[in-house]
């Protein structure tokens, strides 16, 4: 069996644009030109690779499989042009990164000063920002990269054509507790947990996790206070005040006096992930070096756990 692999650059465009007219756009061809070089792909392979509905056009099992095998390859030619740009010494540019405060603070900030050292002509701009803000100055072009983040469990909005999303990390989400409290012993009953639930600002990312754990445990009491942010939810925790899912990440600190973490099962994870524009074009040398060194950076931190493999199953914020 022999693949042009040139016609996986049209059946990968095919798939990011949901259909054989958008595709053509993107690849900026007509489209009577994919539809021939879908069908030769096809022959090549001995195999349907799409179902066409009214609507557009959905993967049969092969075409899926070939979609997987276009991506890699996507990404080993955007190694090997990092690679030959940096050893010809013409890496420069200025990136913009936004993201939210526990994944640049823990995982993205502490790795800066080793990115100056390996790629000092390319300056990365941290943006800290809430998950709505960051989406609109990525549309807008204010943005390079968005990190962003939603609990695992729920289904992810629709992107737009024109953003591509590029999963990072699953991070598992915890229990907090006040210390002391009857959490600690083993929580068989929910209704001893010795403390209420907080509340969660609707507009913050963990808001659908918190709302998710409590229906699966069978949960209607009513909340007290209102956070949007882990230190003021660990504050409020401290004081005796209520228990609340934090993320992982999220804890790597020293604690607040008067916190306990408990290891509860299937409270599921939070999804990190990154979020670029999509073109004609491949991403710039500059903002593809620093989408690798993100992703790597992801990895460390969750000890090369990928999406998807984590012990702990689902999760947000």
């Amino acid at each position: 069996m022999e693949i042009d692999p040139r016609r996986l650059r049209v059946l990968l465009a095919v798939a990011r644009a949901g259909g054989v007219l958008a595709a053509a756009d993107l690849l900026h061809v007509t489209p009577s030109a994919v539809s021939q070089q879908l069908a030769r792909l096809e022959r090549e392979v001995g195999a349907a690779l799409l179902e066409r509905h009214p609507r557009g056009v959905t993967l049969t099992a092969e075409g899926r499989d070939l979609v997987e095998v276009a991506e890699n390859i996507e990404r080993e030619l955007g190694e090997a042009r990092r690679r030959l740009s940096a050893r010809a010494g013409d890496l420069e540019g200025h990136v913009r990164v936004g993201g939210f405060q526990t994944f640049l603070s823990v995982v993205l900030i502490p790795g800066l000063p080793a990115w100056r050292e390996r790629q000092p002509g390319i300056a990365i701009e941290i943006m800290e920002g809430s998950g709505d803000v960051l989406a609109r100055e990525l549309r807008a072009g204010d943005l390079d990269l968005a990190v962003v983040e939603y609990d695992a469990d729920e289904a992810a909005a629709a992107l737009p054509l024109s953003l591509r999303e590029v999963p990072l990390l699953d991070d598992p989400w915890r229990l907090v507790v006040p210390a002391h409290s009857t959490a600690g012993e083993g929580l068989v009953a929910w209704d001893r947990l010795g403390a209420p639930w907080l509340g969660v600002d609707s507009s913050a990312a963990m808001a659908s996790a918190a709302a998710r754990v409590r229906r699966s445990l069978g949960d209607s009491g009513a909340s007290v206070h209102r956070y949007g942010d882990y230190e003021t939810a660990l504050a409020l925790v401290a004081a005796g005040e209520g228990v609340a899912l934090i993320p992982s990440l999220a804890l790597q600190r020293d604690l607040p006096e008067g916190v306990e973490i408990v290891d509860v099962p299937g409270l599921g994870a939070r999804r990190v992930a990154v979020r670029h524009r999509t073109g004609r074009r491949a991403l710039p040398p500059a903002t593809d070096a620093v989408l690798a060194f993100v992703r790597e950076l992801a990895a460390a931190a969750q000890g090369g756990v990928r999406p998807g493999e984590s012990d702990a199953g689902t999760a947000a914020h």
